[in-house]
């Protein structure tokens, strides 16, 4: 997240934030269920950036992040993803 320049930082922080506040009741255009207990948080703008997460009785567990450039999301990603939330 770090490495990206301060607007998409500023971007990244404040979807974020906007889960954490808004947690379930997110819907789309901001947030998407990919599969069970497996969702994407939309970071929308120039660079499309996609960060996967999961639910947790204690909150949210972000599990992967990228730069999204197709319209389907890339195999390899989401097996990252799944594989981290395993």
């Amino acid at each position: 997240m770090e490495e990206q320049s301060e607007e998409v930082y500023t971007r990244i922080l404040r979807s974020i934030k906007l889960l954490r506040d808004g947690g379930p009741f997110l819907r789309p255009p901001d947030a998407k269920k990919i599969d069970r207990n497996l969702y994407e948080l939309r970071i929308r703008g120039k660079e499309s950036i996609r960060i996967f997460y999961t639910k947790t009785s204690e909150g949210y567990i972000l599990l992967h992040a990228f730069k999204k450039k197709t319209q389907k999301i890339p195999r390899r990603e989401l097996k990252l993803a799944v594989d981290r939330m395993r």
